[in-house]
């Protein structure tokens, strides 16, 4: 692993940089090199080539002020895993199941779970939706029945005050990321670390993309809701032009069926939603690293493919429905990082390896995993950019 040595407390390592040995526990003198000092008890990974915190001290207990060694620091219930690819991407254990709020998370965690509270009760409408299609077809084949036309239209308008209602909710859940965002990327703390402290607001944040993935596979195989609202234009345009007043227009008038016709016209609605939210947070703040928003991303979707290919990890999982949970997440971290970061997800630049994630996702049965796969599919951004490799594109053929 370069210029990294593990020690344990049952004996004593050593290092080799530029030729010599260090023994694993050192402090950054003033040449930036580091110089030794007596190994403690406990374990840590450190750094043994040039140093950039001069006077820093490495050792693995929770004072440590190196900012190279800082971001290894084990917190909470999260479990580290060295495996290959550790430097560049991070592997930790986040226990989805049971993250409880902390007293400095509990005001952003409340505001969230405000919202949060509603989103199962829109998907068990959004699941429930059948439409007025039969009414529909009978309105417009009999254009000069009456009785007809008002059933059609008796029809429609609950159905179009629900979709409101679900376009209404995604402007909250695009609040409540930015919120997540905000508590996630602010100074002093590197993303990684809040992800370490804040376990609970990272558990709200999987659980929005769990919930936008899941309302966009519904909305995918409704047509339904796409022919209800273009009926409800359609009828409003033609009583306006005949100078008619409906009274539904009231409650969804020309400004909100604009707005409204543009959101259900995206085939996943409310993952576009929140990759507009992602890339206007980046724009915003412009003090803040774009680094600090993709390494968030990048290293929750390394949380939840390491919980999805290790064993021991996902045996620790008291909800089978938990592991549909980490696809869903994974998948939206993934695609969120593909819209926020200059040169996307499938990069080989890109801190998310995107090789493994895919396979996780292929090793599922077909039937839980296939409108993920279609989502990477369709809604990222570079995957048919020349930097994604051949290699790549066919898994996802």
């Amino acid at each position: 692993m370069g210029g990294f040595v593990v020690q344990s407390a049952a004996g004593a390592g050593l290092a080799r940089s530029g030729g010599r040995l260090f023994p694993p526990h050192l402090r950054c003198g003033s040449d930036r090199t580091h110089r030794a000092l007596p190994p403690p008890a406990c374990a840590a990974t450190v750094p043994t080539g040039p140093c950039s915190d001069q006077g820093a001290w490495h050792s693995p207990c929770s004072h440590c002020s190196c900012t190279a060694h800082r971001g290894l620091l084990a917190m909470g219930n999260l479990i580290k895993v060295l495996g290959k690819d550790l430097e560049n991407c991070p592997h930790f254990f986040l226990d989805f199941e049971n993250a409880q709020p902390t007293e400095a998370e509990t005001v952003v965690w409340n505001q969230v779970n405000a919202v949060l509270e509603e989103s199962q009760g829109v998907l068990a409408e959004l699941q429930s939706y059948t439409g007025a299609g039969q009414e529909i077809r009978e309105a417009i084949q009999n254009p000069g029945d009456l009785r007809l036309q008002e059933r059609a239209w008796s029809a429609v308008c609950p159905l179009v005050a629900k979709l409101k209602r679900f376009y209404e909710f995604s402007l909250r859940l695009e609040n409540a990321l930015r919120s997540l965002l905000e508590a996630l990327t602010c100074p002093p703390y590197p993303p990684t670390q809040h992800l370490e402290r804040e376990q609970a607001l990272a558990k709200q944040f999987a659980e929005i993309l769990h919930f936008t993935l899941s309302f966009d596979e519904l909305k995918m195989t409704n047509p339904a809701i796409q022919n209800d609202f273009s009926y409800y234009r359609r009828t409003i345009s033609r009583n306006r032009i005949n100078n008619l007043q409906l009274d539904a227009e009231s409650e969804v008038n020309n400004e909100m069926a604009n707005r409204m016709s543009l959101f259900y016209a995206e085939a996943t609605p409310m993952l576009k939603t929140l990759s507009n939210a992602t890339t206007k947070f980046v724009s915003e703040n412009k003090t803040l690293p774009i680094e600090d928003t993709t390494d968030c991303l990048s290293t929750m979707a390394c949380v939840c493919r390491v919980m999805l290919e290790t064993p021991e990890y996902r045996s620790r999982f008291t909800n089978t429905e938990t592991l549909l949970f980490c696809m869903r997440v994974m998948v939206g971290v993934i695609i969120l990082y593909d819209h926020v970061h200059p040169v996307g997800a499938f990069a080989k630049t890109s801190k998310i390896y995107m090789k493994g994630c895919i396979k996780v996702l292929k090793d599922q049965p077909s039937t839980s995993t296939e409108g993920l796969l279609n989502a990477l599919r369709y809604t990222t951004r570079h995957l048919n950019d020349d930097t994604t490799s051949k290699q790549i594109r066919a898994l996802l053929q």
